[in-house]
């Protein structure tokens, strides 16, 4: 209703218009069907949109099957058991990383969490070809288990949707529009919202000619192929950064206490490197350590605010969010989206109300280096062709790169494990993490001895975002021949 609201606003003529109501959705219900629906009275379960979609889905010119059961395309939907976590740390023999479901929508999920490889996690391993579907707080977030999410742990709160044949068109249904509002149509709960797979089975899958199955099939594994092919080049670079520069692992690196037999870290810092900062986190000893062994090994450590390494950094203001429709503004992400190839939940700005601070702030281009700084601090991505001329909050750090060159080998440097310590040492707040654009500007940036090495990194990673970028063309052209030769189809 407040996005109805935002865009008849936008459209009002510049006098103004006065609203006294906002049409509220409504619907009327047999008991058949509530009794049908399982003697359900949420008015989510009737929705407007989802009994559309349920019409436009089984009044469609090819007949359904069931999602889940031996009549329907899914013959195994599960979840992972509740078990008691005992995380390890990253370093710790036989760790294996351990993602939740909205990590899991990542293109290259960065794991924090770790647990022992062992019997006791099998149920929350994944196999490849499976439909990950979230199932607990956000919930109908889907995504695809190819070479990359098989070598994580995912928790529970993803059901494991296991196909008989064509997993890439099943998975291409759910994440359509329709797909989203059948889910939708399924939850239940309160507080917590959830589903559970019994709630997914009946829902009406438009059974196409094996051909177009096939197509839309062959579209989703090849995107996700390029996804895993992109991450296969980001680790390529990861590695000649760290070959080139001598970096040991982070915890690894030795660093200077008062006393190492004290759990606590006790450090001394002198007076003249204060920079005007008291708090224990900026002068951490890891941080001089690591720029230490940057100095030894690198041509030369310049900062980030360098402007051979960069022409801009851009925190925009804080402002007032008036949002519409899709289709009357731009698409608007967060930095809990940042690592995402098509973000879930996107949201979209009014251009009326905010044309000029998209222009001057907000807007992203391809190249631009984006780095959370606020919440969860120093998540870095490299904006790719997909998101040209979307926008993102101003709880995201905008850095304009001098040139192609370099906006690849900053990206990978940033996103390192390396990196990721100079970027959080900054952190300030005490309720909220914070870091500003003069922060990012100090962070240190080394600069390496073999140009050719940091000439193949910097390609690398533009090279990734290219097979991301094809990925994300592919996935949109399964969404559109969906809708177009099944869905929709005359």
């Amino acid at each position: 209703m407040v996005d109805n609201l935002a865009r008849k606003l936008d459209n009002a003529p510049k006098t103004g218009i006065e609203i006294s109501e906002v049409p509220v959705k409504w619907c009327s219900v047999s008991l058949a069907e509530m009794i049908e629906r399982g003697k359900r009275l949420e008015a989510s379960v009737f929705d407007v949109e989802a009994r559309q979609a349920f019409y436009t889905v089984n009044q469609g010119v090819f007949n359904t099957k069931p999602l889940i059961g031996v009549n329907g395309f899914v013959k195994r939907a599960h979840y992972g058991n509740r078990l008691k976590r005992r995380y390890v740390t990253k370093s710790a023999n036989k760790a294996m990383g351990f993602i939740g479901s909205s990590e899991m929508l990542d293109v290259y999920p960065q794991p924090v969490k770790f647990m022992i490889n062992d019997e006791s996690v099998e149920n929350l391993k994944v196999k490849r070809n499976t439909i990950l579907v979230s199932r607990s707080g956000t919930i109908g977030n889907v995504t695809f288990v190819g070479k990359t999410l098989e070598k994580f742990l995912i928790s529970e709160h993803a059901i494991r949707l296991e196909c008989f044949e064509n997993p890439g068109y099943v998975y291409c249904f759910l994440k359509s529009k329709i797909g989203q509002k059948l889910i939708e149509s399924k939850v239940y709960g309160a507080v917590v919202s959830q589903i559970e797979p019994e709630h997914l089975a009946d829902i009406p899958v438009p059974n196409a000619p094996d051909n177009i199955k096939a197509k839309i099939n062959d579209l989703i594994m090849q995107s996700y192929d390029l996804r895993d092919e992109s991450n296969d080049l980001i680790d390529k670079a990861q590695d000649l950064l760290v070959k080139e520069l001598d970096l040991p692992p982070v915890s690894e690196i030795k660093v200077e206490t008062l006393d190492e037999s004290k759990s606590v870290q006790a450090f001394s810092v002198k007076f003249s490197e204060m920079a005007g900062r008291a708090d224990a986190s900026y002068h951490v000893p890891i941080v001089d350590a690591i720029v230490d062994i940057l100095k030894k090994n690198a041509a030369e450590v310049t900062t980030l605010g360098d402007e051979r390494i960069s022409s801009a950094v851009v925190l925009p203001g804080r402002f007032k969010r008036v949002y519409v429709e899709e289709g009357y503004g731009r698409v608007f992400i967060g930095g809990k989206q940042l690592y995402e190839l098509d973000p879930t939940n996107k949201k979209y700005l009014s251009l009326v109300h905010h044309g000029d601070r998209i222009a001057k702030q907000l807007e992203l281009h391809e190249g631009m280096i984006l780095i959370t700084c606020s919440g969860t601090i120093g998540k870095v991505t490299l904006v790719g062709k997909q998101w040209e001329n979307w926008t993102a909050n101003q709880h995201i750090i905008r850095v304009v790169s001098a040139n192609n060159d370099v906006a690849g080998y900053i990206s990978i440097f940033l996103s390192s494990d390396y990196g990721y310590e100079l970027i959080k040492r900054f952190t300030y707040g005490s309720v909220v993490d914070e870091i500003d654009d003069n922060h990012v500007r100090q962070i240190e940036i080394p600069i390496l001895r073999n140009q050719d090495v940091q000439k193949q990194i910097n390609n690398l990673a533009l090279q990734a975002n290219e097979k991301r970028y094809q990925a994300y063309l592919l996935e949109q052209e399964a969404l559109r021949v969906l809708d177009k030769e099944v869905i929709y189809a005359e």
